[in-house]
């Protein structure tokens, strides 16, 4: 045998050898580098719209320390800033199905949508009596916070959705403080806001939904029986609120509205799940509220604390894979 063909006959050995410790690294490299360089195309990339959207979603998440391995605060408040396009406009882009009497004055139908990021999916409850409507707070408050399945059970309420945020000093996310004032009947049950105004989404004793900045002293010379706090208002006296999208992105939403005749609307969009609904614009919410013909409305805390329950079965798809997350407040629809 030559030379020159025992050379090929060794290459062709060592070819055909199959090097499964090759593979795994290529797979890993081809999983591993797209992602840890999403963040940097994202974030210093020339994709301004992207960006504005990435931050304002993040922003609004249960972690935006997370934007600071990546930009500075003031960067960060920039962004924000500038970011006032509108996501979701002013097209009817969604579309109501599946009506359901689940009780007397209790209704729930299927909504969904399309914006940029796909179609989103979520469910509206329509309550006729609005001085049916409650504030539930974690029995536990300061401690820990309660599942919205409990907070309605423990009140005696056969519905509801998550209501205000809450706020964390000590980092451990477990809903036992709700953030500004809070109100259940006609009492504030907590401030840590003293007596700064804040915007404030409550009833009154007429079941009027009222929406504004107040103060401690103006909800009780107002006569607000529920309330708590968040933004942003979406409607006001039957027209679109200033509010910009940019800030907030797209996210699993929870918001509450009226119609004229005091018909409450509980909304919920679920988010954050590729393969069903990757959550709704601020715009998205406020087209949801206009085709039910709201007059007024208000985003409530979303993420994942998006949740409505009704019978103590939960109505949409939580993001959250730990099931039902520990939260402060919710609005609750009594019996």
């Amino acid at each position: 045998m030559s030379i020159a063909n025992e050379r090929i006959k060794r290459f062709n050995k060592k070819r055909g050898k199959f090097k499964p410790k090759l593979l795994i690294l290529f797979i890993i490299f081809q999983i591993l580098f797209p992602m840890l360089m999403a963040p940097f195309i994202i974030f210093y990339g020339p994709f301004d719209t992207l960006r504005s959207l990435a931050v304002g979603t993040v922003y609004t998440s249960r972690h935006p320390q997370y934007l600071r391995f990546f930009l500075a605060q003031e960067e960060i408040e920039k962004i924000i800033g500038q970011s006032n396009q509108s996501l979701g406009g002013d097209i009817e882009n969604t579309n109501r199905s599946n009506a359901v009497n689940l009780a007397s004055g209790i209704v729930v139908e299927d909504i969904n949508g399309q914006n940029a990021l796909g179609k989103f999916h979520g469910k509206v409850m329509l309550i006729k009596d609005p001085k049916r409507i409650k504030v539930a707070v974690t029995k536990d408050i300061g401690v820990n916070g309660n599942r919205l399945s409990d907070l309605v059970k423990n009140i005696g309420a056969i519905a509801g959705i998550n209501g205000g945020g809450f706020y964390d000093p000590d980092g451990i996310g477990n809903g036992a403080l709700p953030d500004g004032l809070t109100v259940h009947n006609g009492e504030l049950v907590h401030n840590n806001v003293e007596d700064n105004a804040v915007n404030i989404i409550g009833l009154d004793k007429e079941g009027h939904l009222i929406l504004g900045n107040m103060s401690s002293t103006q909800i009780r010379e107002k006569g607000i029986q529920e309330a708590v706090h968040f933004e942003p208002n979406l409607i006001v006296d039957g027209k679109r609120a200033d509010f910009t999208d940019g800030p907030y992105g797209y996210a699993p939403r929870t918001a509450i509205g009226q119609k004229a005749d005091g018909t409450i609307i509980f909304v919920v969009i679920d988010g954050r799940q590729p393969t069903w609904s990757m959550g709704a614009g601020m715009s998205d919410v406020y087209n949801i509220f206009k085709k039910y013909d709201a007059v007024t409305a208000a985003n409530l805390d979303g993420g994942s604390s998006s949740e409505m329950v009704y019978d103590g079965k939960v109505l949409n798809k939580l993001w959250n894979i730990f099931g039902e997350r520990y939260i402060s407040t919710g609005f609750v629809v009594m019996p």
